[in-house]
């Protein structure tokens, strides 16, 4: 049985749907959902799945403490989702290959510090984009510049607005990034 521990930062929609869907796994279960945030909602989908959760801060994920925690807990795999802070070498090392994020547009569009959720969706509108999507990637010590395990894309019509565009890329997210965690277990 893997084990694997969510990081996340906000809202956690999809670490929902994640939680969900390796419920009654056979082949993994979620072992650890850990925030930097304190009044992150993820936080409260965890419980609803009986998760432990670990709130942290910058420097104990700078420091090493998370990484020290995942490994005692015996984590196999680390998904981000919805997790905002760069992840150290340290986390990197310990974890190599083995951390996966989702990224809200279909990459190297759009990526890098600075550019997640509606700030994405809204440079997506700018540009005029016929084409948007998600991309699940791994992790490296570089925003969203990881390599790339799916992506899929979902068209952006001209009238849609950057919280029409959210809704599209959230269904593609909730729809694939479970199944996509599975396979690379």
């Amino acid at each position: 049985m893997k084990k694997i521990a969510i990081l996340a930062s906000g809202s956690g929609s999809n670490a929902e749907k994640i939680m969900e869907y390796f419920q009654d796994s056979e082949k993994a279960q979620i072992v650890l959902v850990a925030s930097n945030k304190k009044e992150a909602y993820v936080l409260e989908r965890a419980k609803k799945f009986s998760v432990p959760t670990f709130i942290f801060n910058r420097s104990d994920l700078e420091e090493g403490l998370l990484t020290r925690m995942l490994s005692g807990l015996e984590v196999d795999f680390v998904v981000l989702a919805g997790f905002l802070l760069k992840i150290p070498q340290g986390l990197i090392k310990a974890f190599p290959e083995r951390i996966v994020n989702i990224h809200p547009a279909l990459l190297p569009k759009y990526g890098g510090k600075g550019m997640y959720g509606m700030y994405v969706h809204q440079a997506v509108k700018n540009a005029s984009d016929s084409e948007t999507g998600i991309t699940i990637h791994l992790v490296n010590e570089n925003y969203d510049e990881g390599k790339v395990i799916f992506q899929a894309g979902v068209e952006v019509l001209e009238t849609d607005t950057p919280e029409d565009i959210a809704n599209k890329v959230h269904a593609l997210e909730h729809k694939y990034f479970p199944n996509v965690i599975e396979s690379l277990l």
